[in-house]
């Protein structure tokens, strides 16, 4: 009785940045500190990488433990998808673009297991980084729409002393892969110092970043100029844009971003 309850929904193979939204959690004034690990088939594609996704389930105990996390709840695939499972949850519009376009389906399999998630622990505050911040912001909208008793926290994304945005996926990375890598937050950062210096132009900033990532890495689903609340493309950056960035490392799929007008260079 009285706890605040904090969520941290994650799919495990935690890091440094799954720690900070515990931390985070508590910050937002929650006395009882919830992880989630489940990672969740219905938000991968057929041809991705649910299969080979890292599950460190020892080490992420452990991780929990060393923090105090006062429960992890780690189910099994049925218990969340029991037999007859038939529903679904589902935001139009900021699932359109962007990670919508090139993951046909993902977001209605986030959407669906975080509100399940969100069903079980409500009322609570839930913490998500930034770094997926085109899910944030999906999650968002649903709690509001849908008038669920949770406070979303957003946490900035967590990174490497050398800019690289953690994620679990780096662990698919080469010693040459991983330095192909920091293009992307290079990338990023001659964006921003461009707007900073004051180009408002939208294709012209993502081109400067283009042009630093492209030469490094294998293929780019994306880099886009987007309106940091809609997520819909800009020509102009007018106060505050997201640019974001998709791009394929090897069999690695790495996503980052930063919103000009908010963030520190990374």
């Amino acid at each position: 009785m009285g706890h605040r309850v904090g969520l941290v929904p994650t799919m495990g193979a935690l890091h440094d940045g799954h720690m900070a939204l515990v931390s985070e959690a508590r910050s937002q004034g929650a006395t009882f500190v919830a992880v989630t690990l489940f990672v969740n088939p219905a938000q991968f594609g057929p041809n991705e990488d649910y299969a080979r996704y890292p599950r460190t389930f020892d080490a992420d105990v452990d991780r929990c433990t060393a923090a105090k996390v006062d429960v992890l709840f780690a189910p099994r695939r049925e218990d969340m998808y029991p037999p007859g499972f038939a529903s679904v949850v589902e935001v139009k519009g900021l699932t359109d673009v962007l990670e919508g376009v090139h993951r046909p389906g993902h977001f209605a399999g986030v959407t669906t297991i975080v509100a399940k998630l969100f069903g079980l622990a409500a009322p609570c505050v839930a913490v998500f980084g930034r770094k997926d911040y085109q899910q944030w912001k999906v999650i968002e909208r649903m709690t509001r729409d849908l008038d669920l008793p949770v406070d979303i926290a957003a946490m900035p994304t967590v990174r490497e002393h050398d800019g690289l945005a953690l994620s679990s996926r780096n662990r698919y990375l080469s010693d040459d892969e991983r330095q192909r890598a920091l293009s992307i937050s290079r990338g990023l950062r001659a964006a921003m110092q461009a707007f900073h210096d004051g180009e408002t132009d939208a294709p012209k900033l993502g081109s400067i970043a283009r042009a630093i990532i492209e030469p490094a890495i294998d293929a780019i689903d994306y880099v886009a100029v987007a309106h940091a609340d809609t997520l819909q493309p800009i020509d102009r950056v007018e106060g505050r844009a997201l640019i974001a960035v998709a791009a394929r490392i090897g069999k690695t799929r790495l996503i980052d971003n930063v919103v000009l007008g908010e963030d520190r260079v990374p």
